[in-house]
């Protein structure tokens, strides 16, 4: 599949926002608010395929503090996973935190031999920052988060 890489369009958001719901009802992912979105809409990248009318996949880098960032809401749509969409999600969201002068990049999972694969490494979630605990709140299984920290050293 040739696709591209971009920066999410402010007319893109509530389609975001379906995919990420579809998940999120999983529990695979937090759910994402239309205001929540629109507010992080720099954050977000989205695969595209010309030959496709719909988004493919989306990603989003937030960053958390003067070194550290977070990918968040990794979703590729089913019939295209296995692809290397992902990877080339968090690979675009790794550049740029490249490009920022970040040190850290980490993610919250449950996709840990995925994320293992591109060179992330699991770390005790009490290593992390207390500020990016803030989205935790939003989590239905706060305070028993299940989830794996992973992080990559830039």
């Amino acid at each position: 599949m040739a696709g591209m890489i971009r920066k999410a369009k402010v007319d893109e958001v509530r389609e975001i926002q379906k995919m990420l719901a579809v998940r999120a009802e999983r529990g695979d992912l937090l759910p994402r608010s239309l205001s929540e979105l629109f507010d992080n809409l720099r954050d977000i990248y989205v695969y595209l395929d010309d030959n496709k009318p719909e988004i493919i996949g989306t990603c989003s880098m937030h960053i958390c503090w003067e070194d550290l960032a977070e990918i968040r809401s990794l979703v590729v749509r089913e019939p295209y996973q296995g692809q290397g969409i992902g990877k080339k999600l968090v690979e675009a969201c790794v550049a740029e935190a490249l490009i920022l002068g970040l040190s850290r990049i980490f993610v919250l999972t449950y996709q840990v031999e995925f994320f293992h694969k591109l060179g992330f490494r699991e770390v005790d979630k009490a290593t992390l920052p207390h500020k990016i605990w803030a989205d935790c709140l939003k989590c239905v299984k706060f305070p028993e988060c299940d989830e794996v920290a992973m992080i990559y050293e830039l």
